[in-house]
């Protein structure tokens, strides 16, 4: 696939479900709804600059985002990365210079259509501990009096742990963690958390943010969580998001996945890439890399 082999459309499109076979793996997105982005997201792109990447907009001059969770599945086994934003819905503030609307609550429909009961899930694991991740780790599942998830073990980074109350800064209060907080393992930099799944610590937009790098096959896929949260961020990785918590790491972790991701038998997963959540950085003529979805 090139950079015209698909419709550009989905760059603004709410998520889909997408599938992926990875040896013996199958990686599924599962969406749990979407949102929009206004441009203070990321503050240092310019009038002139959106000029030029009109493309990545909606009619309305807003980024579009995906909510959801990675299912990976080898055989009977099943993990989640991730857990959504949950069942909520904001309209959108005009004095927020940074989000929009924001609605969630699709996923579990959305996992049981690809077969899965919330129940099958041995693990979840945690990319980090913002509310756009977490929804369903605290929200009871309709008709239920438990979150979804309650039975399995919150896999979460020692560091993004260990300083849990910077994640208050985002919604992830205390007492939200506190409904999943007696699940929680921590687990460490390297770790296989699940055959062919290992985690990979990529601080910066938080302490402790984690990426899981999934092999199989003679492939593999980084779910790279909020390392980059649109494609356009893969032309611009010096671009930081408004709300990292160290903009110039989070800038060098940025600029090494991209050029991690334009190598061979290499796949991203963004999870709030629209609707091209799976895909590889392929390079330009003028240096820049940009985002060319694969499923």
């Amino acid at each position: 696939m090139t950079t015209t082999d698909f419709d550009r459309a989905r760059l603004t499109s709410p998520p889909r479900i997408r599938s992926l076979r990875l040896g013996e793996l199958t990686v599924s997105f599962v969406p749990d709804g979407a949102g929009r982005l206004k441009r203070g997201w990321l503050p240092a792109a310019t009038a002139a600059d959106w000029e030029t990447l009109h493309d990545y907009l909606d009619g309305d001059g807003f980024l579009t985002g995906a909510f959801g969770a990675l299912l990976v599945e080898r055989g009977e086994r099943a993990l989640l990365i991730d857990t959504g934003l949950g069942p909520a819905s904001l309209p959108d503030d005009p004095g927020n210079p940074l989000l929009g609307s924001l609605s969630g609550g699709e996923l579990l429909d959305n996992l049981r259509r690809l077969g899965r009961e919330p129940g099958q899930i041995e693990a979840v694991a945690i990319t980090h501990l913002h509310i756009d991740h977490l929804g369903w780790a605290w929200s009871a599942a309709p008709g239920d009096g438990a979150p979804p998830f309650a039975h399995a073990p919150h896999l979460v980074a020692a560091p993004e742990w260990e300083r849990r109350e910077l994640a208050a800064q985002a919604g992830a209060t205390a007492d939200r963690l506190a409904a999943f907080a007696s699940r929680v393992r921590t687990v460490d930099d390297g770790e296989e958390v699940f055959p062919g799944v290992r985690a990979s610590f990529a601080t910066g937009h938080t302490v402790g943010h984690t990426t899981y790098v999934i092999t199989g096959g003679d492939q593999r896929l980084i779910a790279f969580g909020d390392a980059l949260h649109s494609p356009v961020q893969v032309i611009h990785p010096e671009w930081s998001c408004a709300i990292d918590h160290d903009p110039t790491e989070s800038e060098e972790r940025r600029r090494r996945l991209v050029e991690e991701l334009s190598r061979p038998g290499t796949i991203g997963y963004g999870g709030h890439f629209a609707d091209v959540v799976f895909g590889r950085a392929e390079p330009r003529p003028d240096g820049r890399f940009t985002w060319v979805p694969v499923a």
